[in-house]
Formats: structure tokens, C-alpha cells, sequence
């Protein structure tokens, strides 16, 4: 299929491997680009720039044609490493970055000075128009059924009006699990997709056994939305520990949010101590089970390795 996307990229199918916090690697990348898709991993998911470094190297030295990767940013002030992020990806090269949570503008100019196109997260028409004319090389529609931070608009409400207002390409992103859904996203006038919980409960994947069979076990009906991660509302499965602390910011946090001084900091903390949260219940075995995924799990019925996961997206 011949796309937009599939010729910004120089891919064969129009998918991008979403960037998923914790979950994303090197080994899911080069799989997506062996298999003709875009791959994408948070350079949050790296603790340091030379570990950065070194994965964006590796990345490098596995490109095969038909194949693409990039890094997400976010852009905001709550991402203290952003400048530093930023300034590593430019120097060592990558297909793409996704923009996340604030403005674009410094990623767009300092990447597209060094030939890198930059692809940015919207929910609305008010800032996908912000993004074009900041110059972004295309828009990502995140629509009501994403995973982790989502929008408010339905996918064919979300892409179709950004398809039809803007002039660069729209990815739409959220309620994808299998190529009807692609075929769907593709007729609402997306000229491509991100997806991303389909490939947590994958072989490569570098979170635990539990969390990708949770992905198994679990469908579209048990995701429900908490603001116990970062502050602002977000997709988890409805796991006994979920339920138990439940999904609503505590009183001490909604009244500092009334304060404009101080509810920057409260967020700041707050998506300080989630993160680690959800980094436990991801990397080891722990009854604190705050697991994050779309309802696109409704279709992963097993665990499989990315290219297999690839080919039931495209088949």
C-alpha cells in the first residue's frame, strides 16, 4: 500500500511501531524495519544520553531498506532531559522524532536542519494547525481509543478533520489490533497508522511475562482511565491493585492543582512518582499491577514474536 507515509519514510506498509514508555526497544525496533514498517521508542526509555547514544548507533547499523525508525520527545518542561535528548538524536541521525506534550517548534528546527522529520501528537484541530505551520512534517491523531494519553475524539471524527484542515499527512493513532482496522483509519483519510499495544505482548518486548499475558487476558473492556500515573488522565487494565487504589487524583493533589504556582510542581511530582510506579509493575514481578494499554488488546490472543505481529496487521 502506497501512502503519504509510506513514501516519507521509505516504507513498505503505512504503520509505525508506537513508542510505548518501558516497552520499546532496540530488538522491537529492528524487527518493525525488517518487516517494512516504521519503528519508534521513547528516548525517555534510556536513562542516560550515552545509553541513548549507543541505541540510536545500533538502530544505524541495522537499517534495512524498506525500514525506518525515530525517537519520541516530550517537549515539555515536565522532560528535564529534553535538550539534551534533542541534541543527541540530531547529532547521530534517525528517520523521524514524534513530538509529545508541548511545543514542537525547537525540535522542528534544530531536526529538520539535519534532514530529520518530525512527526507531532495532536487531539484537536486548534493545535494540529499549530503543529503545520511550525513547519511539522506530519500529524499524529491521537484519538479516544490510544493507549496511555489519549484524546477525546473518536478515530473517524479525528482523522477526518484533520484529513480534510491540514495540508500534511495525518497518522491516526488509537483502535488499531488488526488490518480491518488499518483498512478503517486508512478510509477516514489517514495516510498511515501508529500502533502500539498490540506490540506490548510480543516476544521482544522488554517488560515481563505477566504484563505481556495480562495483554492476553484482558480485552477492551477492562481499560479504564486513571490519573494515579502522571496526573493528566491515562489508559491502564483494571487490575485488582488499580482497583484497589483507585483512578482518581487524591484530595491534597486537586486542591495544590487550584494553585497556578504550584500546579506545575504537584504534576511534576506526581508524574515522577507514577513513572516509577509503572516502571516496577513492568520490568519485575510485584502485586503493584499498574500496567498501561488501548483496547486495542482486544484483539492480542497470544504472545508472539513482532514480525508474526506484523503479518496479522497486514494480512
Amino acid at each position: 500500500m502506497t501512502t503519504k507515509l509510506t513514501q516519507l519514510l521509505n516504507i513498505k506498509y503505512p504503520i509505525i511501531q508506537a513508542p510505548m514508555f518501558l516497552v520499546s526497544n532496540v530488538a522491537m525496533v529492528t524487527e518493525a524495519m525488517n518487516a517494512g514498517i516504521a519503528g519508534c521508542i521513547p528516548a525517555l526509555n534510556y536513562r542516560t544520553f550515552d545509553e541513548l547514544r549507543v541505541a540510536l548507533k545500533e538502530l544505524k547499523a541495522n537499517k534495512v531498506d524498506g525500514g525506518s525508525f525515530g525517537f519520541n520527545l516530550i517537549v515539555n518542561k515536565s522532560n528535564i532531559k529534553y535538550k539534551g535528548q534533542l541534541e543527541v538524536i540530531c547529532e547521530e541521525g534517525c528517520d523521524f522524532i514524534i513530538t509529545s506534550l508541548g511545543s514542537p517548534e525547537e525540535t522542528i528546527r534544530q531536526a529538520h536542519a539535519v534532514g530529520i522529520k518530525v512527526f507531532c501528537d495532536v487531539t484537536d484541530l486548534k493545535f494540529a494547525k499549530k503543529v503545520e505551520n511550525l513547519g511539522a512534517d506530519a500529524a499524529i491523531a491521537v484519538n479516544n481509543e490510544a493507549g496511555g494519553h489519549r484524546g477525546k475524539l473518536s478515530p473517524e471524527d479525528l482523522t477526518g478533520i484533520l484529513s480534510k484542515e491540514l495540508s500534511i499527512p495525518v497518522i491516526s493513532a488509537g483502535g488499531v489490533g488488526c488490518k480491518a482496522d488499518i483498512d478503517d483509519m486508512i478510509s477516514y483519510g489517514a495516510s498511515g497508522v501508529s500502533v502500539g499495544s498490540p506490540f506490548i505482548a510480543s516476544l521482544e518486548a522488554g517488560v515481563t511475562e505477566e504484563y505481556k499475558q495480562a495483554c492476553v487476558d484482558y480485552g477492551a473492556e477492562d481499560i479504564i482511565m486513571t490519573e494515579r500515573i502522571s496526573g493528566t488522565p491515562c489508559t491502564v487494565i483494571n487490575t485488582p491493585y488499580v482497583q484497589k487504589i483507585g483512578t482518581k487524583s487524591t484530595w491534597i493533589e486537586n486542591l495544590l492543582n487550584k494553585n497556578r504556582k504550584l500546579k506545575k510542581w504537584v504534576k511534576m511530582v506526581r508524574f515522577s512518582i507514577g513513572m516509577k510506579a509503572t516502571e516496577k509493575a513492568a520490568k519485575k514481578a510485584t502485586y503493584k499491577t499498574v500496567w498501561v494499554a488501548g483496547p486495542s488488546i482486544e484483539h492480542t490472543k497470544e504472545i508472539l514474536p513482532v514480525k508474526d505481529i506484523i503479518t496479522k496487521l497486514t494480512n
